[in-house]
């Protein structure tokens, strides 16, 4: 089995090519951040309504949530001191300038930015030593995200993240784009056509090793979406990305900020329960089927607060809050929430560490 090589994102070094994917509401907090960063990977908190256990939450949302994102990155440093740590940060997020000025504030290592392309980001982190790095679904997306930087900033990313649509969580693709790459839960069988995505992929590593060789850097490239075990990393690197990004996998682990109730989801998930479901901003995600998901559309929803969550929601027409929804599953409220997971989270059937899954991902190494 060959040694995988660290993971080099300019002057940071992660010995474990590893990144932990960005999980909200308050999957992927502290904990389980620093103990991936700890492990030698990158541990990324989700910036997703980060606050939602502060007291004002309710109240002032923004001003809750801007407040944790320091807290949660000083209680992940203290677990990882000499670790890579980060936050992941919608483009969609209502007020996302203000996130990102604050995590960069906070001492964020890097940046992992998607649902939406992040345009101005550059920008945002301009005098910080912050990485930063767009999530991109596509060679169409990463040429336009690497063109915009180089005419606007003068710069490239210092990492891509290219999220394939077996991922869990909203996703960068359309439901017609799921259904042609056999990865719609509507297929029956669903086939996955790896072997084409896997060409989409070798086209976003052409973009990136362009825009590299201009400002004469190597821009890494970690694959996200479907990395479950040992034999995805290294089908990831035989494909010539640098490194993987992985979520799903670290659920069930003793250190995800998840409760127990969300961990036994997973654990307790049929292939079959997994499915891909419309969000109430019209991007389709994939989540564990549950009462809560075959109620949506039946029942008469009532917006009774809304926590200016997303940039494009209409409060008006959306069949439930994903706020509300996520915040459940984060209490354990599991039948009464929104369950996002990536395509194998059926296959984790006991509770492990984070020692053991980096381990296990990288094979000894």
């Amino acid at each position: 089995m060959e040694k995988l090589k660290p993971l080099i994102i300019g002057d940071l070094t992660a010995r474990r090519p590893i990144i932990q994917g960005g999980m909200g509401v308050g999957i992927s907090l502290h904990s389980l951040a620093g103990a991936v960063a700890k492990a030698g990977g990158v541990g990324l908190i989700s910036t997703a309504q980060i606050g939602f256990r502060e007291p004002d939450f309710r109240e002032n949302p923004l001003e809750a949530n801007l407040r944790a994102i320091g807290k949660e990155l000083k209680k992940a440093r203290e677990i990882a001191p000499e670790g890579i740590l980060g936050f992941n940060i919608m483009v969609a997020t209502h007020d996302y300038a203000l996130y990102v000025k604050e995590a960069v504030k906070a001492g964020a290592d890097i940046i992992v930015s998607g649902a939406g392309l992040p345009v101005d980001l550059p920008e945002l982190v301009k005098g910080f030593k912050t990485k930063i790095a767009p999530i991109v679904s596509s060679a169409k997306s990463a040429s336009v995200i690497c063109k915009l930087w180089d005419r606007k900033s003068k710069r490239v990313p210092d990492l891509v993240v290219v999220e394939g649509p077996l991922a869990g969580g909203h996703l960068g693709f359309s439901r017609e784009e799921l259904h042609e790459l056999g990865a719609d839960t509507e297929d029956v069988p669903v086939t996955y056509q790896q072997d084409r995505y896997d060409t989409e992929i070798r086209k976003i590593l052409d973009v990136v090793k362009t825009y590299g060789d201009k400002y004469g850097v190597k821009i890494p490239v970690v694959i996200a979406g479907g990395i479950y075990d040992r034999s995805d990393v290294e089908h990831a690197m035989e494909l010539g990305a640098d490194g993987v990004q992985v979520a799903t996998r670290f659920v069930t682990t003793e250190e995800c900020d998840a409760p127990e109730e969300y961990k036994q989801s997973y654990i307790q998930a049929e292939k079959e329960d997994i499915v891909i479901t419309k969000s109430p901003v019209g991007m389709p995600g994939r989540a564990i089927r549950n009462k809560f998901l075959d109620q949506v559309g039946k029942i008469p929803f009532k917006l009774e607060w809304c926590y200016q969550c997303l940039e494009h929601c209409d409060r008006k027409t959306i069949p439930y809050c994903i706020t509300k929804a996520l915040i459940n599953a984060a209490e354990g409220k599991v039948e009464e929430a929104l369950l996002f997971c990536g395509s194998n989270a059926y296959r984790a059937e006991k509770i492990e560490t984070v020692p053991e899954v980096m381990e296990e991902l990288c094979g000894g190494y």
